[in-house]
């Protein structure tokens, strides 16, 4: 089933908002996920919203909650998100960052205890259209871990999140996005939901042989994911989990560490205003002829060509616009079913997509 974006950010705004939420904080969550489903990365869309009402339900998720600057050095910030709804206050944080990064030249924002904070693109693309480049390392505590390091059987980390964004002027962002395990875990939860298998490489079982089959990650006896680019994609996992949560002053993966079973992002941001490495014009002019350097490369399949970071996102978005956001039965189900945990109206809560 497919359904348009307008119709289904209004039924998430509703949701949070029978949940607790204000009308602002329920309509800046939903916008961003249905943003992220509208870019295609279905895993960070509505299809987060039952394990947001299920936090929610179990007093995990405060939905009141604000960022809290907890201490300033300068440029540099310390941010507590208090664990509230993460689109909102990464968003807070992001804007603190701007505002240093325009008196400063550069700053530094560290966000910590935030509920699960979406799609980390989002937050380069709030920067770049500030001016700002910006890099973010993201780390996620709270749960078990399900991706295996590199040689090992058994899993240590999360999928933890790696983003850099460069602005474009008069254009959209170039904007490095990823998981640093082979795929986001979302996804697999997408292809479960879908009754699919997810792609070679992704998965190893509870025996640490290779599998393709997305109940691995939900099913006993589980498996694991592994990190993309085998040992450089553990690096960068592993750096996530040291800068986005041990240098924000807060949680790592290590077992020492309480897991009640709800996911926490930690942020570790950098934001740099272009203009105090030689002003905007050089800079502007280096990534304009580069972005078409590798454009002008020749496809190994013509129908195939060569992308920048975030050029296959504009694509799908535009698709997706245009022709509907499309949902699976049982994701579209346990929308259904967090839309009545949380008491919205029977006649609020739409009977099929469209």
């Amino acid at each position: 089933m497919k359904i348009h974006a307008e119709p289904l950010t209004k039924f998430s705004t509703e949701i949070f908002v029978a949940g607790g939420a204000t009308e602002a904080d329920a309509r800046t969550t939903a916008d961003h996920l249905v943003l992220a489903n509208l870019k295609g990365h279905d895993s960070h869309g509505v299809g987060m919203i039952p394990s947001y009402v299920h936090s929610l339900l179990r007093g995990n998720l405060q939905v009141s909650a604000h960022a809290k600057i907890e201490s300033e050095h300068g440029a540099v910030t310390l941010v507590d998100g208090q664990c509230g709804l993460g689109q909102v206050v990464a968003k807070e944080a992001m804007d603190i960052a701007i505002e240093k990064t325009k008196e400063h030249g550069l700053a530094s924002v560290g966000l910590h205890n935030a509920h699960h904070i979406g799609r980390i693109g989002t937050y380069g693309e709030q920067c770049a259209e500030a001016g700002l480049v910006s890099i973010h390392f993201v780390n996620v505590v709270g749960h078990g871990p399900i991706v295996a390091p590199f040689g090992g059987k058994e899993a240590r980390l999360q999928t933890n999140p790696f983003c850099c964004a460069v602005p474009r002027e008069g254009k959209l962002p170039i904007v490095l996005d990823m998981a640093t395990s082979f795929i986001a875990a979302g996804k697999v939860r997408v292809a479960y939901n879908a009754g699919h298998d997810v792609r070679e490489g992704s998965l190893i079982d509870h025996e640490g042989t290779p599998t393709n089959a997305a109940k691995t990650l939900f099913e006993a006896p589980r498996g694991a994911l592994l990190p993309f680019g085998s040992y450089k994609g553990f690096g960068l996992a592993f750096m996530c989990e040291l800068l986005g949560g041990a240098l924000v002053a807060h949680k790592t993966m290590q077992p020492g560490n309480e897991r009640p079973g709800v996911s926490i992002n930690n942020m570790f941001s950098v934001t740099i205003d272009p203009v105090v490495f030689g002003g905007t014009d050089r800079f502007a002019s280096e990534v304009e002829a580069m972005v078409e350097y590798m454009h002008d490369t020749s496809p190994i399949d013509e129908s195939l060509p060569v992308l920048i970071a975030g050029e296959p996102e504009q694509q799908r978005m535009e698709e997706r616009s245009r022709d509907g956001i499309p949902i699976d039965d049982t994701t579209w189900k346990e929308l259904m079913n967090s839309a009545k945990a949380v008491g919205l109206a029977v006649e609020q809560i739409p009977t099929e997509a469209s």
